[in-house]
């Protein structure tokens, strides 16, 4: 797949000439793969995704639509990235929870969910076995180490929630209404839900 003809104009993608993608892997039209990345086999990247340089994917994970993954991640097995998630630089996720060099565990891997619109900021480590809600955003430098509700506002370590964020990306006030956009929310079983 990687002929370091990343104009060609019969991929609905670009890869960029110093890229690595095995086979085989399934990529959506309209997305970017920059310097330096790699792309291991059997993962599925939706469209309109944006990986930056020096990222590694998989093998067999899964990423949906418009996921924009910056320079200097490594998304492993075990991880999955619904719509639209940002996965800031140099973030990291991990997959076995007590790793030893010495001892294989790759069998003990911790599944990692990452819901649709969920922002994961810069150098943020996100501990394997967590799902991180809908929309829900991690402050740079946080460690995740528990499930993160829908539109929670999460900063620390170990990460603590310190407010809610709007699917706009900006916080809500103590009334549960973003002052940019108009958007308005209610408690719900899984963290917010939007009301109209």
């Amino acid at each position: 797949m990687t002929d370091g003809n990343n104009h060609s104009p019969r991929l609905p993608f670009f890869i960029h000439a110093t890229a690595v993608i095995d086979s085989p892997v399934a990529i959506g039209p309209g997305t970017k793969i920059w310097h330096f990345s790699h792309v291991l086999k059997n993962c599925q990247i939706g469209a309109d995704c944006n990986i930056g340089q020096n990222v590694v994917i998989g093998p067999d994970v899964k990423i949906g639509r418009g996921c924009k993954i910056q320079n200097n991640v490594s998304v492993y097995p075990g991880v999955t990235l619904e719509d639209y998630v940002f996965c800031g630089p140099s973030m990291v996720f991990t997959n076995v929870f007590n790793p030893r060099a010495q001892i294989p565990r790759m069998h003990e891997l911790r599944p990692t969910l990452v819901k649709t619109g969920a922002t994961l900021g810069a150098n943020a480590t996100i501990v394997c076995g967590h799902t991180i809600g809908r929309y829900a955003f991690v402050g740079a430098g946080a460690v995740i180490t528990k499930d993160i509700p829908d539109y929670a506002l999460v900063v620390g370590n170990p990460a603590r929630q310190i407010g809610w964020m709007c699917q706009c990306g900006i916080k809500l006030n103590p009334q549960l209404i973003c002052e940019t956009c108009g958007k308005c929310y209610a408690p719900s079983a899984t963290g917010l839900q939007e009301v109209n």
